[in-house]
């Protein structure tokens, strides 16, 4: 029977993680599939309720503790470290703890590793809930991705890694700045799932336009070479064609390009295995919950 672990971030959004536990729970009775959840909190400030139901379908529940908040890519980078070197596994299956990664489609994930046993499997999103503004912004933070890498990521942290990809992503710096990126960048052969993207238990989303932003800057720079030879290649043919009508309003284009690059280099110094490697060494303390 395969061993998988679920691994799930959260910075005190407990209501929505004990939510996603049930949830969890009732998909894995009906796979049979040894489940253990790993929980990393990312020293969140309020307190956590006790575990209500019993939750036997899942093998094992730990909460690791974190001392210091590192925000939601590096508590999620964090939790793969910490499961490749501490964990008995065969697959890991990180998750958002708010509801929008559904349980409903861990089957899909589940039945696609058995078909396609050792390769990644993304849950690639065919359909949001969220507001018509989040979507254009989603829509453009896609764009733009495509635009500056070549790359087409249509995927979050909602996958299903084998032991292999684990052990690649926790030896790339990249893992530290932007999971999708990442997996981008050393998973060429990939397996997908469509994923509608559910609501969220409880609460509005705290993705805000600039947090998006940031988001899609961290996985462009993952790609940050494609990046620049894009952007050099642009402005050369750009202002080849300009020549002679340079204004105010023809130069900005070539400022946006050089705010992006800009931005981008200073974002690629997020991608810092050493500070990677040393990420366990926040850890606190450690719950074994069930």
């Amino acid at each position: 029977m395969k061993k998988i672990k679920i691994l799930i971030p959260v910075y005190n959004d407990w209501e929505s993680v004990f939510k996603l536990l049930e949830n969890i729970n009732l998909e894995a009775s009906k796979i049979d599939i040894n489940f253990s959840v790993i929980i990393i909190n990312d020293a969140s400030t309020d307190s956590i309720p006790k575990l209500s139901t019993s939750l036997d379908n899942l093998k094992s529940i730990q909460i690791i503790h974190m001392k210091e908040n590192k925000g939601h890519a590096r508590c999620n980078a964090a939790g793969l470290k910490y499961i490749y070197e501490k964990e008995d596994f065969d697959y890991v299956i990180p998750m958002d703890a708010d509801g929008e990664d559904r349980p409903e489609e861990l089957s899909l994930l589940i039945e696609k590793i058995k078909e396609y046993p050792g390769t990644a499997v993304t849950a690639n999103r065919i359909k949001r809930s969220e507001g018509l503004m989040f979507k254009f912004c989603y829509l453009a933070h896609k764009y733009l991705t495509f635009v500056f890498t070549g790359q087409t990521i249509k995927y979050g942290n909602y996958t299903c890694l084998p032991k292999s990809i684990v052990n690649r992503m926790v030896n790339e710096p990249a893992t530290w700045s932007s999971f999708s990126g990442s997996l981008a960048k050393i998973a060429k052969e990939k397996n997908y799932i469509p994923s509608e993207r559910g609501t969220r238990y409880f609460g509005p989303s705290k993705m805000s336009f600039m947090n998006l932003l940031k988001h899609s800057l961290s996985i462009i720079a993952v790609f940050k070479t494609t990046l620049l030879i894009r952007s050099i290649l642009f402005l050369i043919v750009y202002l080849f064609l300009v020549v002679g009508k340079i204004s105010v309003i023809t130069l900005i284009p070539v400022i946006a390009v050089i705010i992006m690059m800009l931005s981008v280099i200073t974002l690629s110094k997020r991608e810092n295995i050493t500070e990677y490697n040393s990420s366990l060494e926040n850890i606190e303390s450690i719950d074994k919950i069930k």
